[in-house]
C-alpha cells in the first residue's frame, strides 16, 4: 500500500503544472510589456496578410503565424482559401525564446483577431508541447462582433483596438513573419 501511495504522489508531483490562467486581458499584457517585463514573450499569431489589412500593434515582440492561408488551395466547404497550421509554429516560438535567453517556463502570450480561433488554440498547443505558461489575449486584437442592430457584424465591443491600446495600419518589418526571410 505504501508503495502504491508513493507511486501516486510521484505521478501527481511530476505532472506538468500550468502556473497561470490561459486567458489574459489586453490591457494587462500592454502594461506588462510596455513596462519592460522580460518574463513575457508577446506573439501575434495572425497570418501577416490579415495583419496587413486589419492592423498591427508594435507592442508585440514578433509575429509567428499559428495558421497560414494557402492561396494555392481553395476550400469549397469554407468558400475561401484553405488555412493550415504552421508546422513550424512550436519550434519557431522555442527558437525565439532561446534567442532571447528565455526558457520554456516563460510566459508566452498569443494574440489573434478575436482570441478564439487562433489565440486560445495556439496557447493550448504551446502548453501541450512543453510551454506550461502559454496564454492568449481574451477577445484578441479586434474583439467580438456586435450581434444586432445597425452595426451588426462590426468588431467594436472589446479587444486590443477597442480598449484604445496602441496600434497602427503599418506593419513593422522587423517583427512581422516574412517568408522571404525564412530558412
Amino acid at each position: 500500500m505504501k508503495r502504491l501511495l508513493g507511486l501516486f504522489w510521484l505521478t501527481v508531483l511530476t505532472l506538468p503544472v500550468n502556473a497561470v490562467e490561459l486567458g489574459i486581458e489586453a490591457r494587462e499584457v500592454y502594461e506588462r510589456v510596455s513596462a519592460g517585463d522580460s518574463s513575457v514573450l508577446f506573439v501575434d499569431v495572425r497570418d501577416p496578410v490579415e495583419i496587413m489589412f486589419v492592423g498591427f500593434t508594435d507592442v508585440v515582440h514578433l509575429n509567428i503565424p499559428f495558421l497560414l492561408v494557402d492561396r494555392h488551395t481553395w476550400s469549397e466547404e469554407r468558400g475561401a482559401f484553405a488555412v493550415n497550421r504552421n508546422p513550424d509554429f512550436v519550434a519557431q516560438v522555442g527558437n525565439e525564446l532561446a534567442r532571447r535567453g528565455l526558457g520554456p517556463d516563460t510566459e508566452i502570450v498569443t494574440l489573434c483577431r478575436s482570441g478564439s480561433e487562433r489565440g486560445e488554440p495556439s496557447a493550448a498547443v504551446l502548453r501541450e508541447n512543453g510551454f506550461p505558461n502559454a496564454r492568449y489575449v481574451i477577445n484578441g486584437f479586434q474583439g467580438s462582433a456586435i450581434k444586432e442592430g445597425e452595426r451588426a457584424g462590426f468588431r467594436l465591443l472589446n479587444g486590443w483596438q477597442n480598449e484604445g491600446l496602441p496600434w497602427s495600419a503599418k506593419m513593422n518589418p522587423d517583427k512581422i513573419f516574412r517568408t522571404d526571410l525564412q530558412p
